[in-house]
């Protein structure tokens, strides 16, 4: 439950002949091959205008100057959104569109198989179609994440933006304009051509990456120069819900420079002319972790930096992000190249581009200093006993995970233990650090996973063109570092069904994961910043502040006692239910016979459980091994 939270805090050739045979051409009747299509130079550029001031009702106007030629046009709206690795495109929040040609309306028919095509008939003699649209961001959580407060806004260009079908996203020119609300600031890995007032112009740029180049804008805004003096600049842009936020400390910001210089020192290289993270503290605008190339789209709460040591469960998120710009945007899975934004994507190697950046974003945190060396000890441990406990893995592997996006795109799960989600990520760190400790193993200590990046992700130093890599090229990579059977370690870890999870890379590091009757103070201060309490490895529950009963655990105590989800928790032994109460209940029932009674409601019943349980308080931490050598630390000491 910990290592979930801590988490959260971020096609093949006949696929895509289907999809184009399902939309038809672009441009008149004729239906071209999609590889040729792809490589189809645009005629002209989109003209995109997003109206960002409605802040009261939360409303982007958009409208787009589109050029065509005379004949039956189909136009999509992007559906498979990198990052997020799924058919993710916000299609339920676009809305009011009307097209127009030479000043005439013209009417559009949505496609009855793929509902992100719409096609229109234009007639002869009209260049230009002319798009009139809104992007209407949730107002409600049970919309979708809030894009648009009274003080934040994030401009999505996916979520803005209609593209003509047979052409590549990178053959498409793009040039983006945005109204700002009065008196706003923003950032962006975007390149400002002109400014009027509230009205900015962009230098016009392909569709794959304006796509990739998100903004950020508000009322309080601060923007922190991370390395001083370079000739690559890496910007902190700061966006607050109130100027009090913005103060960060002397100390606090040195730490942010040195996890720019520990990712220098890690890769030995750079893909990008600039770097921005745009970083949110509010309690309003939707919190996020989404990797750009030249940026990153993130979101806290707003004491990031005014309750500092509050805050350092969360201080993962930059440096995960900042790590996919190398791993994820410049080496990209191969089946992650798509020419557009509806070409399906797969997944098949997110234990990489997510696992592995799940890795290194733990170890860079604790290079730089923003997670200390102990708590970062209890954030694997934490991870080791989520995935050691995942019962779903008798009949699901981890490869298997890397659909998830794809299949439930991260909607709430019933029985996550069983049916397991996302686990690509944490699990595949977990490998990763298997792969750490046995190339030091193998090499005498002379060499790691560090080899492994500088030469991977660092090829190429000052180049921005995506480089896309298979599974093969991984272990290629590998055997180079250190000669091994790396294909067959690492399937034995993706395609194995346990028991249990890969932790031999924590025994290798010289820890055990055991369990105690005590939380350590970084896990109990992430659990309440999380508002809920985790009693996983005890009763096999965790209830919220609102005594809702959730992340049950599958053939657990309280899953033998008939307890599910959509129940709340009201009383523990005749008294109303506190946190402290059931803690107190269970230590009091550790080796005597009396169950623990809970009073439950589910719907309209109300029913008392008995759980059977007489273990006491179970807590996650590591404990050293004896006389094994002690590789953790070294891997997580900063690097000279």
């Amino acid at each position: 439950m910990i290592a979930q939270s801590l988490f959260r805090l971020r096609a093949s050739a006949r696929s895509t002949a289907l999809l184009a045979a399902l939309l038809g051409a672009a441009f008149g009747a004729r239906a071209a091959a999609p590889a040729a299509a792809a490589e189809l130079a645009y005629p002209g550029t989109i003209v995109l205008r997003v109206d960002a001031t409605n802040l009261a009702q939360q409303i982007f106007r958009v409208s787009a100057s589109i050029p065509v030629r005379a004949g039956n046009v189909t136009l999509l709206y992007p559906q498979w959104v990198p990052g997020n690795h799924g058919p993710s495109g916000p299609l339920a929040q676009f809305a009011g569109l009307k097209l127009s040609g030479n000043g005439t309306a013209l009417a559009w028919r949505r496609d009855p198989v793929n509902m992100f095509a719409f096609h229109v008939e234009v007639p002869a003699g009209v260049a230009m179609l002319e798009a009139e649209y809104q992007y209407l961001s949730p107002v409600e959580a049970t919309q979708g994440r809030f894009t648009m407060s009274n003080e934040i806004l994030g401009v999505q260009w996916h979520a803005m933006a209609l593209y003509p079908a047979g052409y590549a996203s990178r053959n498409i020119s793009v040039q983006a304009n945005l109204t700002l609300p009065d008196g706003w600031q923003y950032a962006s890995a975007l390149e400002q051509a002109g400014r009027r007032g509230n009205e900015v112009a962009f230098k016009p740029l392909d569709l794959e990456k304006l796509v990739d180049s998100p903004l950020f804008a508000g009322r309080h805004v601060k923007r922190i120069d991370l390395d001083p003096g370079a000739t690559v600049p890496v910007h902190l842009n700061l966006f607050a819900d109130n100027a009090d936020s913005l103060e960060a400390k002397p100390e606090h910001i040195a730490l942010h420079r040195a996890l720019v210089q520990q990712s220098y020192k890690l890769f030995q290289s750079h893909h990008y002319a600039h770097y921005d993270f745009l970083l949110a503290l509010s309690d309003d605008f939707g919190a996020i972790g989404r990797e750009h190339h030249q940026s990153s789209e993130n979101g806290v709460k707003p004491d990031y930096f005014t309750d500092w040591a509050k805050s350092e469960p969360v201080r993962a998120l930059l440096p995960h992000e900042f790590a996919h710009s190398w791993n994820g945007k410049f080496r990209r899975p191969a089946d992650q190249v798509t020419p557009d934004f509806n070409t399906p994507l797969q997944n098949s190697l997110l234990w990489v581009y997510e696992g592995q950046t799940q890795y290194w974003g733990n170890v860079l945190a604790a290079r730089s200093g923003l997670i200390g060396a102990q708590n970062m000890r209890d954030i694997f441990a934490a991870s080791a006993a989520q995935y050691d406990n995942v019962q779903g893995r008798s009949w699901r592997a981890v490869q298997d995970t890397t659909n998830d996006p794809i299949i439930n795109g991260r909607r709430p799960l019933g029985w996550g233990n069983w049916q397991r989600s996302e686990d690509y990520y944490s699990e595949g760190a977990l490998i990763w650090l298997d792969v750490d400790t046995k190339l030091r193993e193998l090499s005498g200590e002379r060499r790691s996973l560090d080899h492994f990046a500088r030469a991977f992700f660092g090829a190429g130093d000052g180049s921005a063109a995506t480089a896309p890599y298979t599974f093969d090229d991984v272990v290629q990579a590998l055997n180079a570092v250190q000669p091994h059977d790396w294909a067959g370690f690492l399937r034995a870890r993706l395609d194995g069904h346990g028991p249990g999870a890969p932790l031999d890379g924590l025994a290798r590091a010289g820890w055990k994961l055991v369990y105690g009757d005590t939380q350590s103070e970084f896990l109990k201060g992430a659990e309440g910043r999380g508002n809920w309490t985790d009693f996983s490895y005890s009763l096999g529950l965790a209830v919220d502040k609102e005594g809702k009963i959730g992340n049950l655990q599958w053939g657990g105590p309280a899953f033998q006692a008939g307890l599910s989800g959509n129940t709340t928790l009201l009383a523990v032994n005749g008294r109303a239910y506190k946190p402290e109460v059931l803690k107190a209940a269970i230590k009091a029932a550790k080796g005597a016979p009396k169950a623990i009674e809970l009073l439950v409601k589910k719907g309209t019943q109300f029913r008392t459980v008995a759980l059977d349980y007489h273990g006491g308080p179970r807590y996650p931490r590591l404990e050293r091994i004896e006389g094994a050598p002690d590789r953790l630390t070294g891997i997580l000491q900063a690097l000279k």
